[in-house]
C-alpha cells in the first residue's frame, strides 16, 4: 500500500507541475497582450488561470499532507516525548476528521457543478469543483498512512 501511495504522490507532483504550466501560459498571454498592440486580448485567459490556481492549491495541499508539512506547527518544541506523541496523535485525528468533512462537503459542492458551465471558456464546472472531494479523499489516504506509520513506530 505504501508503494501505491508513493506512486500516487509522484503523479500528484506531475499534475501540480502541469497545472503550474497551465497557469503560466494564460497569465503570460494576458501580460503580453497589454504591452504588445498586435497580440489580441483574450478573455478566457483570466478564467483558465483562476481554475488552474484552484487546482494548484488543492494538489499542493495534498502533497503537503503526504510530506507532513501541512496542518502542523512546530512552535512548541519544549514538551517531553510523551506529550509530543500525544499531540501528534491528536493532530492526525483532527486532520482525518477535517479530511472527511472536506470529502463529504466537497462531494456536495462538486454535485452543484454537474449542470453548470463556466461563463467564458464553457468548461463544465464539475471539472473544477471535483478538486475539493479529491483533495479530501487524498488527505484521508495520506493521514491514514501517517497514523499507521505512527502506531507501527510506537509499537516497536
Amino acid at each position: 500500500m505504501k508503494k501505491i501511495l508513493k506512486v500516487y504522490s509522484q503523479v500528484l507532483k506531475v499534475l501540480l507541475t502541469l497545472m503550474m504550466l497551465l497557469l503560466i501560459v494564460p497569465v503570460f498571454l494576458q501580460i503580453i497582450s497589454r504591452f504588445v498592440p498586435f497580440v489580441p486580448r483574450y478573455i478566457w485567459t483570466e478564467e483558465i488561470a483562476r481554475f488552474a490556481f484552484i487546482w494548484i492549491i488543492m494538489l499542493g495541499s495534498t502533497i503537503a499532507v503526504r510530506e507532513s508539512t501541512h496542518f502542523s506547527v512546530d512552535m512548541l518544541k519544549t514538551f517531553n516525548p510523551q506529550i509530543e506523541s500525544l499531540l501528534k496523535q491528536i493532530l492526525l485525528v483532527l486532520m482525518l476528521i477535517f479530511s472527511i468533512f472536506f470529502l463529504i462537503g466537497g462531494w456536495q459542492f462538486a454535485n452543484t457543478g454537474m449542470l453548470q458551465k463556466s461563463e467564458i471558456a464553457g468548461l463544465p464546472m464539475v471539472s473544477i469543483y471535483i478538486a475539493w472531494p479529491l483533495a479530501g479523499l487524498s488527505w484521508i489516504f495520506f493521514v491514514l498512512e501517517q497514523l499507521f506509520d505512527f502506531y507501527m513506530e510506537k509499537n516497536k
